[in-house]
Formats: C-alpha cells, structure tokens, sequence
C-alpha cells in the first residue's frame, strides 16, 4: 500500500520543523541515515517497517530495539514512535527521502536523483558530486539509486530535466534508427560502385 505524497510531505515536514527548532537538523538527518542503512542491511527489518499487518506492540518493540542499536536522538525515536501510533511506520522510508529533499531545498541545495546499474565507490560518489556541483555552480545533494535495468551509464535528474545516458536507452535509439533504416553508418553499394 503505497502513502501518498501529501502525508510524507506532512510528516517530513513536521519532523524538519522540529529539529529546526531543537537545532539538531544535521544530527536528525544523521539518525535518519542510520536507519535508512540498518533497513537497507536487514531484508527481515525491511519487510516488518513495511508491513501494515504487523500489530502496533510488535512495531513498538522493533523501533524500540531499532533505537537502542542505533543510539538515535530522542526527537528521532520520538518520530518513529509516532508514526507506530498513527500506524505510518510502512511509509518510514518515503518520510526520509522527503525529510532529505526537504533539508536540501531549505538550505539552497539543488536536489539531484542519479540512477546506475550499479553501485558507485565512495571515490566514484564524491567525483560525481563535484561534477555535477561543478557543471551547475552550486551545491546539490544526490540521491543514489541502483536500477539494474539501465544495464550501464547513468541517468540523471535534476528538476524536471533529466539527461539519460544510459545503455538502455543508447540500445532503443540503435534500434529505432536500425528499424528506420535511417542508420547513417550504412553504406549504399550501389552508390559505391
């Protein structure tokens, strides 16, 4: 069951607000990246944050576990705890891509999304980032995403525009121009003898 994106705005939101207030901004971000490892880590921990099924002890119990691991901030567990309440801790995920969208754009970062076959090296990141940083002459902050479907290369989004230079796509324009017969490095024999 997917949460839409009004109520991940809402709870992010809310979350951004508060650490605001506490000035704990980057230690919250920080919790929240913890978690966001530990779920990615942990297939188990990932379909029990998923689950609505679960009951709402059996949810107190993994946060409280989850929180103790992670040595996370009060206003953090506060957080999770909540979303245990309101039973939102399904959409836990989505709140944090949101929460770090959100971070980004109030502090004048330009949110880029960047999808590879595979994962990068933290070298590899970093290089990246100071391109892309570089090419539009201010910060950004890039969310990383493997999708294996893209075979090789990168896609990247930045706003609405988004520069695909993926193998995928370099294999479907091969095609089309093979279909098409419009493929340029054809040569006519007829028009060489």
């Amino acid at each position: 069951m997917s949460v839409s994106s009004v109520v991940l705005s809402r709870y992010a939101g809310t979350l951004l607000d508060l650490a605001e207030e506490g000035k704990s901004v980057s230690k919250i971000q920080k919790d929240l990246g913890d978690v966001l490892a530990m779920i990615s880590a942990s297939d188990d921990l990932a379909q029990a944050i998923a689950s609505p099924l679960l009951s709402q002890s059996r949810q107190e119990a993994i946060v409280s576990d989850l929180a103790a691991k992670a040595k996370l901030q009060k206003l953090t567990k506060s957080f999770l705890g909540v979303l245990v309440q309101n039973r939102r801790l399904n959409a836990l995920e989505g709140i944090i891509t949101e929460f770090n969208k959100l971070v980004s754009a109030r502090s004048g970062e330009v949110a880029v999304r960047v999808e590879t076959a595979a994962k990068m090296s933290a070298a590899q990141s970093k290089e990246f980032q100071k391109n892309i940083e570089s090419a539009l002459g201010q910060s950004v902050s890039i969310e990383m995403r493997i999708t294996p479907e893209i075979i090789g290369g990168t896609v990247v989004t930045i706003g609405s525009y988004m520069i695909d230079d993926s193998v995928r796509r370099k294999l479907e324009r091969l095609n089309v121009a093979l279909k098409s017969g419009s493929n340029q490095n054809t040569v006519n024999l007829k028009e060489v003898v």
